[in-house]
């Protein structure tokens, strides 16, 4: 019998990992001025001054905050007149969100395969799926490694068809010094519980596009233009308004992202580094083009064939008892049954997309694990015990073959 923990022996790591989110005084601070201020609601003060920051800190010309990150998505594809009868094109590995928000203003979703470089939309595979009917395209920067911006701006300019940016896992990340989110026709932004900046729940859509941008506060406003009467309403909306006290949060959020970001960039260093050395791991080649990443996910390969065989159910299984807290990841989003129900088929009839094979993608929901972006918050004693745990599994991988069922 080994000591793996899995088998009842000592994990490597016993204590939790940095706590999220992450709050303090100036949390308590703001939130405090918002009670005493009793503008509790939407378009308040501290609403308009986390709009004005946060486009500050991005270099972009506005930002309009949002219910959420789904919705974001939603509220751009809306005010591009994306609808029925139009394609966009999506990544498969992604959240379902990127392929609802396409869904909910009539469109249909088009999958193109993945980057196996970056698990990040593949712009060879975009521009063959581009069709006549193509009316967007979001790449999504997974894990907050940014997609290849410059070839895909280039599709973009050769066939008319605009960029949207997934960037919800991408707040801080640059591409050649920009921050992501910025370089397409806009970008998405998600502040849900989980996310490097969070209020809990909430979103925002950037864009240096003002015509672009006035069309989306109004229909983030129930159909309201800006400057107009508060009971007139001129175009089929709903109301996607963020609160005050969510944008007293994300103002402090803010305040510190820069210092995490800096922080998790020498956490993956190191685990790059030394986990490349261990057989049967294999860490994402950065390119020289990504200027910075938020490393919302910390993201490497599981190679059964090169550890010995065993699944990587199983890897993960014994690598969380050893007290790292990490995943399998996303599962190809167009085998989801959502895309079968009778509500989507109402939506879009012809929609069939469950034999449509994306190797890359597969070849990345097979190996990819994650571990989430607070455990690299833990400095380089959470580093030493995550490639100290690898290496202990990788050590005893022949005991867990022989146990598995």
């Amino acid at each position: 019998m080994t000591n793996l923990a899995i088998h009842g022996g000592t994990p490597v790591r016993r204590q939790p990992f940095p706590a999220w989110p992450v709050y303090g005084l100036r949390e308590r601070r703001m939130l405090l001025g918002v009670l005493k201020s009793r503008l509790w609601g939407t378009l308040g003060p501290r609403t308009a001054e986390f709009e004005k920051t946060f486009a500050e800190y991005l270099g972009v010309a506005r930002c309009q905050s949002i219910a959420n990150g789904t919705i974001s998505l939603e509220v751009i594809l809306r005010a591009l007149d994306v609808g029925p009868g139009d394609e966009v094109i999506i990544p498969p590995y992604t959240f379902i969100a990127t392929a609802t928000a396409v869904l909910m203003v009539g469109a249909t979703p088009v999958f193109a395969d993945i980057d196996p470089a970056t698990n990040t939309l593949s712009p060879a595979a975009t521009e063959a799926a581009i069709t006549p009917r193509t009316r967007a395209i979001i790449p999504v920067h997974i894990a907050g490694i940014p997609a290849d911006m410059d070839a895909l701006m280039d599709l973009s300019s050769r066939h008319g068809v605009p960029i949207i940016e997934d960037a919800a896992q991408a707040h801080g990340s640059e591409w050649r010094g920009r921050r992501l989110g910025t370089i397409g026709r806009a970008g998405s932004f998600s502040f849900q519980l989980s996310k490097n900046m969070t209020a809990g729940e909430g979103g925002a859509v950037v864009t240096n596009d003002e015509e672009l941008a006035e069309r989306i506060w109004s229909i983030h406003h129930i159909g309201r233009r800006v400057g107009g009467p508060w009971y007139g309403h001129y175009e089929l909306s709903s109301n996607y308004r963020i609160t005050d006290w969510q944008s007293a949060i994300l103002l402090a959020q803010l305040s510190r992202l820069d210092r995490q970001i800096d922080a998790r960039e020498r956490s993956v260093a190191r685990l790059n580094r030394e986990l490349e050395e261990i057989e049967g791991i294999s860490t994402f080649a950065r390119d020289s083009r990504a200027t910075r990443i938020t490393h919302h996910l910390y993201m490497f390969r599981f190679l059964s064939a090169d550890f010995e065989g065993i699944s990587k159910e199983r890897f993960i299984a014994a690598l969380s008892a050893e007290g790292i807290p990490c995943s399998s990841g996303y599962v190809e989003i167009q085998k989801q049954p959502l895309f079968a129900h009778a509500s989507v088929r109402r939506v879009v009839p012809n929609l069939d997309v469950a034999e449509v094979e994306l190797p890359a993608a597969a070849k990345a929901c097979a190996e990819t694990v994650w571990i989430g972006q607070n455990a690299l918050l833990g400095g380089s004693r959470a580093v030493e015990d995550i490639l100290s745990a690898v290496r202990k599994v990788r050590a005893h991988a022949s005991s867990l073959c022989e146990s598995e069922e």
